[in-house]
């Protein structure tokens, strides 16, 4: 076996002003001492960038020191302790004083910039929700130089923009205007945070691309919860009068509220694998791999009706000995096909068959707030759960089967002409 020889670098040491005898320096050291003396030299670098950047702008007031300047604006006022945004927190600085001829204090352009606190807010914000911990943030910081004085560190002061930031988000998150884009496809599910459910909807658009529409907080997916949820998306410009498919994992309330709200141009696709799931917990271990199995196949029919067939004859078997798992699949059958009586294949069809795409986006939920040990409230989970709504929507991509939209949106053309026709008959 061939070894592999260590890199060295050698290196004289001076002690005392002499050159003392040289050692040697593994190349992991020799980076670690690199990158701690190219830090020193950034942050040093900085420091002396803000000064001169400061000292620009009073002299822009007042005119060069010791000079005479009689058309001069302001007169220099000798200095005082201020802090600025540098690393994920504040430190402390000598700030230069400007007074105007009649005393009052003016500010500094630079230090106003320099002082601003969003990009602190956003750094807190973002350490959060890839997980680092309130007690660790100050760990995850780029070292400081000894001689700065550090603040907005502390587990308190990180907690509190943390709560200050996200509340804010909530806010903007859930009054985004949703009139703009056109979305022909809707999916919504829950996601428990402790004793508190929150309802989120995802849409997407007419070339694939998912947008996050709207968060509600309740304790179940309740009628009333979801109504919620569906009023404040049309509120906010989501249009009714426009045939859309709807994927749920068939929660009665949530399905009465999608009638309420958008009535016949709803057409509710309801989860085939919450379905199966549902099925099989009403039977006995030997039965549920060929029930899941003979409802898979039944799902891939090319027509409803044929997939309808298998699966009142499967109903029928299972009714024999296991009624409830019978009944269980008899409940809202015709809402499991709608993608199949929308002509809908492929791989556009298993994406829209199920609510996989928006639990997908549950999960990346769950990854966000793993390490909140107690919820206080539903704020709380609210604010969380923005973060990290807003977290993932960075990181989507289209869904798998976009290139057969154009299908699905002229089968829902082909439904709102249908809807008309009967409109107008009436």
């Amino acid at each position: 076996m061939k070894k592999v020889r260590t890199k060295s670098v050698r290196k004289e040491v001076a002690v005392g002003g002499q050159t003392g005898s040289c050692r040697q320096l593994s190349l992991p050291q020799v980076l670690l001492r690199t990158k701690a003396a190219l830090w020193e030299l950034v942050m040093d670098a900085g420091m002396q960038v803000l000064g001169a950047l400061l000292e620009d702008d009073r002299t822009e007031l007042c005119g060069p020191p010791s000079r005479p300047n009689p058309a001069r604006q302001a007169y220099r006022h000798g200095s005082c302790a201020g802090e600025v945004v540098l690393g994920g927190r504040k430190v402390t600085v000598s700030r230069p004083r400007v007074r105007s001829l009649d005393g009052h204090e003016l500010p500094l352009a630079s230090w106003a910039a320099m002082s601003d606190t969003d990009p602190l807010d956003k750094r807190v914000v973002e350490q959060m929700l890839i997980g680092v911990s309130t007690r660790k943030y100050r760990r995850s910081l780029e070292p400081l130089d000894e001689s700065l004085q550090e603040h907005g560190t502390s587990k308190s002061s990180v907690s509190r923009r943390f709560v200050a930031r996200t509340a804010a988000q909530v806010q903007e998150f859930l009054s985004r205007p949703l009139d703009s884009v056109d979305l022909p496809v809707v999916m919504i599910d829950g996601k428990r945070f402790g004793d508190h459910l929150l309802l989120v909807a995802l849409g997407i658009d007419a070339q694939g691309a998912k947008h996050v529409l709207g968060v509600v907080e309740g304790t179940t997916e309740s009628e009333r919860a979801c109504t919620t949820l569906l009023r404040s998306l049309t509120d906010r410009g989501l249009q009714v009068e426009r045939q859309r498919l709807f994927v749920i994992d068939g929660g009665k309330g949530l399905r009465k509220a999608i009638r309420t709200v958008f009535g016949a141009w709803a057409a509710v696709q309801r989860c085939q694998v919450h379905k199966v799931a549902n099925v099989i917990d009403h039977l006995p271990e030997a039965k549920r791999a060929w029930v899941r199995a003979a409802m898979r196949k039944a799902y891939d029919e090319p027509t409803s009706a044929k997939a309808r067939q298998r699966l009142i004859g499967l109903a029928k078997q299972l009714e024999q000995q296991h009624p409830t798992a019978g009944g269980s699949l008899r409940e809202g059958l015709d809402e499991t096909l709608t993608i199949i009586d929308l002509g809908v294949t492929g791989p556009l069809a298993r994406t829209l068959r199920s609510t996989n795409p928006i639990e997908n986006l549950n999960s990346i939920l769950e990854t966000t707030a793993r390490r909140v040990k107690r919820w206080r409230g539903g704020s709380m989970a609210l604010r969380w759960a923005v973060g990290g709504l807003m977290e993932a929507e960075e990181r989507f991509h289209r869904i798998k089967g976009f290139a057969q939209l154009p299908e699905l949106l002229t089968s829902l053309e082909a439904l709102t002409s249908s809807l008309d026709s009967c409109t107008k008959i009436a």
